[in-house]
């Protein structure tokens, strides 16, 4: 969208059609209802002149978030900060609408733009929402002394993987604090002592994951995959991202939402596919300035809080 031809729209005009655009989305329509009230609250609320201001400025995430924060403090009884969240994520929807081609606002097919429909609304990805999930993470206070207490064990009491017996408590921990659904730690431990893990973990070798994964037990190889990341990850944490059900579905949702990267549904149980997936998802969303640590903690909450698990079909 051309923003000169935007910026001379009626307010009805550049509403319609910015509603044609998500309707492309594949969203609900109580999302496009939501999503196009929301961007023009200040131009509603405010003026035009304000809007246009905020919602272009090279400092938007800051001006736009303050701007909103003071118009809402003016006409709402709750807490703006509580509300801001959805207001902004309609407002980087809004600032990606403006960089599309013409074409692909108006009579682009909506299956070129997702490969499939996406039911829920996640907000987009910037610095803001994953600072707000890190600190909501620190007052999760089960996981962060969970977190607390497995880092005493690997980093201080049991740091090496060369006495079984160490080996044994930490694939006894983890199995425990992660429900990795491990029914006997004992063939785990020794598999895992057997490989000398030990330079390759600090060299953050992401082929180790594989290694430690496949274990023979009573003659049949199993696949622990989610605890190879976790048992990698809690020795070096910036190398090894943990892999788990929830960063995998918004891992999903934001590849077939954004396009940020190409991989499949079973790249992602391949660590090397599933690493470079969450590295690509740090570059395209511009979230540098975090670690994998910290990226992996943002997007497991995501996850848990947009893609809960369903355990009504459990019987």
């Amino acid at each position: 969208m051309d923003v000169r031809v935007a910026m001379n729209m009626t307010h009805d005009e550049i509403k319609s059609k910015y509603k044609e655009y998500l309707r492309l989305q594949a969203l609900s329509k109580n999302t496009v209802q939501t999503a196009s009230n929301d961007t023009f609250y200040l131009w509603k609320n405010e003026s035009k002149e304000l809007f246009w201001e905020k919602i272009l400025s090279p400092d938007f995430e800051t001006v736009y978030r303050a701007a909103m924060v003071e118009s809402l403090s003016k006409r709402t009884k709750g807490d703006p900060q509580k509300l801001i969240s959805s207001y902004m994520s309609s407002a980087r929807r809004f600032r990606k609408f403006l960089e599309c081609d013409a074409a692909e606002t108006t009579a682009a097919p909506a299956q070129t733009v997702r490969k499939r429909k996406v039911n829920v609304d996640v907000p987009t990805p910037c610095a803001s929402e994953v600072e707000l999930y890190l600190s909501k993470w620190d007052e999760l206070e089960h996981y962060r002394l969970q977190e607390n207490a497995l880092d005493k064990l690997f980093f201080t009491l049991c740091p090496e993987n060369k006495d079984i017996s160490d080996v044994l408590l930490k694939v006894s921990t983890l199995n425990d604090f992660y429900s990795t659904n491990i029914f006997s730690v004992y063939p785990v431990a020794k598999h895992i002592t057997s490989l000398a893990i030990d330079a390759r973990l600090k060299a953050g070798d992401v082929t180790l994951v594989g290694d430690i994964q496949r274990v023979v037990i009573n003659g049949s190889e199993r696949k622990f995959y989610s605890f190879a990341t976790k048992y990698c990850s809690h020795h070096n944490p910036l190398e090894y991202p943990i892999y788990d059900s929830y960063v995998e579905k918004v891992l999903k949702y934001y590849r077939d939402l954004d396009r940020f990267a190409k991989f499949s549904n079973d790249d992602l149980k391949d660590y090397i596919r599933f690493k470079g997936a969450l590295v690509d998802f740090r570059r395209f969303y511009h979230l540098e300035q975090f670690n994998l640590k910290e990226i992996d903690k943002y997007i497991w909450q995501l996850g848990k809080t947009y893609f809960p698990k369903d355990f009504s079909k459990k019987k």
